[in-house]
């Protein structure tokens, strides 16, 4: 029962051994090429999100081309410049507002003029109202930022997202256009606002997985696009820290902010995230000006963990429970079948060990199976009746001696019989016939000793007595004779 055992579980160790093996290759291909795949169409997402995000971007760029030309026709009519902000409002979607602001005394009388129309509450609904007015923020527009960079340098381009004071408390994104005069000289800057609000609705809307977002960043780390609008107000990614983030959220914003391409893994919130990102990187038109390349923006898309792998590790699972299962159903397949093999060699096992104990009658049958236990049974059988009828030639042979020491027996006892018989017939003859030979030595003594001095009739008494003495010892000898004649002829029967 034990070997059994020890053999199931022998042969359970290796499959479990070559199973883990398997799995595990398995698993490593697998999530490498889930996380390959992953990283595809994370690279699919990033081109549709910058595409996306360059198609608003271009769409306001463009509006804003429509107007610059006739503006500059008109620079001299200041109610016009309303005009023009009102309709390039109007004209798109995507623009909330539009501020054209000049150079300080450029119209007589006037030290700063803006021409600054927006919707309300900064919505993108085009049948929102529009409100128009001569102030942005509660700062002089020669003190923002989207104003005086373009008048000192001739920048064109996107600002990064202005929030807090710098707005009216909606975090906006400006394109800016400086223009001149006919003189060519700097008057002043239009700038266009899109909502980062909105922006992100409407890249949002494409998810690139169930729990996944995308999100823009700009040079300084502040948001353009996240699904969470509080971080859309908030100043930068990097004041998170101060709120006890992962120093992995920090890794990846930094990877971000410095415009590499790559991936990077955080954890946020207790869960942990993949995002892949580039760097933002607008298409070129003939009609674009892109003498500011990149824009230093990055764009990144996020997966959870739970969605790139989810239904990976619940397959894992799956062929886990079902590996599990496989092997109790295995081991008891192999207990089944190895119970089975083994049987006869059991049988064998005890009926060789009875032999051992002396009972020869045990009876083993010969089987059919051509495995190496039916070989041994089958030997074993052969050797079983080689050895059962070496023990009857043996007990054939023993009764044989059997007999054969009876016959002997039974001849040795008549022989001790005769031998005794001899004894006593040789006692008796000696006893007979000493009689007669002490008469014959003492007539013989007489005769010779008293020849002379005895009569005629004395000496013929002495002679007669030793004449039929004589006769009786030869009587004897004959008797004696006739015994041992007799007595040979059976020696020589029992031989």
């Amino acid at each position: 029962m034990q070997r059994r055992y020890k053999i199931n579980l022998q042969v359970m160790a290796e499959v479990l051994l070559l199973l883990v093996l398997t799995l595990g290759v398995l698993v490593y291909f697998s999530h490498k090429v889930l996380r390959q795949e992953a990283m595809r169409d994370a690279g699919l997402m990033l081109d549709a999100t910058v595409q996306d995000i360059d198609n608003v971007l271009l769409s306001v760029e463009q509006s804003t081309g429509n107007i610059y030309y006739d503006l500059i026709e008109h620079l001299d009519d200041k109610q016009r410049m309303f005009t023009y902000s009102r309709e390039l409002v109007l004209s798109n979607p995507n623009i909330v507002g539009c501020a054209i602001a000049f150079k300080p005394g450029y119209y007589p009388g006037t030290d700063l003029f803006m021409a600054y129309v927006h919707r309300r509450a900064f919505a993108n609904d085009i049948k929102s109202d529009l409100v128009t007015t001569e102030t942005f923020a509660n700062r002089a527009y020669t003190e923002q930022v989207w104003y005086s960079e373009p008048m000192k340098s001739g920048w064109i381009g996107w600002t990064d997202p202005l929030k807090g004071d710098d707005t009216e408390n909606e975090p906006l994104v400006n394109f800016c256009l400086p223009f001149s005069d006919k003189n060519g000289e700097r008057v002043g800057v239009i700038a266009v606002d899109v909502s980062i609000a909105q922006l992100s609705k409407i890249i949002l809307a494409a998810k690139p997985s169930e729990h996944g977002y995308s999100v823009l960043l700009a040079r300084n780390g502040s948001f353009i696009v996240h699904p969470d609008e509080k971080k859309l107000e908030s100043q930068t990614v990097f004041s998170q820290m101060d709120n006890g983030a992962d120093a992995s959220v920090l890794e990846a914003a930094e990877a971000m902010v410095a415009g590499k391409v790559g991936e990077k893994d955080f954890t946020m919130d207790g869960k942990r995230w993949s995002v892949f990102f580039k760097p933002f990187v607008r298409g070129e038109l003939e009609s674009r000006y892109n003498g500011e390349g990149t824009l230093g923006w990055s764009v990144g898309v996020v997966y959870p963990y739970e969605d790139i792998f989810d239904m990976h590790n619940k397959l894992v699972y799956l062929v886990i429970v079902i590996a599990i299962l496989g092997l109790l159903a295995f081991f008891a397949m192999t207990t089944i079948i190895i119970k089975r093999l083994l049987k006869p060699l059991k049988c064998l096992t005890q009926s060789a060990q009875r032999i051992a104990d002396g009972d020869l009658n045990e009876y083993l049958q010969d089987t059919d199976r051509e495995d190496e236990i039916g070989q041994l049974q089958n030997r074993f059988h052969k050797m079983q009746h080689s050895l059962q009828k070496q023990v009857n030639d043996q007990e054939h042979e023993i009764v044989r001696l059997q007999q054969r020491s009876d016959v002997l027996r039974t001849a040795y006892g008549k022989t001790e019989e005769a031998d005794r018989m001899k004894t006593s017939f040789l006692h008796y003859m000696t006893n007979q016939m000493a009689v007669p030979s002490e008469s014959i030595e003492r007539s013989v003594t007489t005769l010779c000793n008293n020849y002379h001095d005895m009569s005629k009739e004395e000496i013929d008494q002495q002679v007669d007595n030793i004449q039929r003495k004589s006769d009786a010892l030869v009587e004897l000898l004959n008797h004696m004779t006739h015994f041992t004649e007799t007595e040979a002829g059976k020696e020589g029967h029992y031989e």
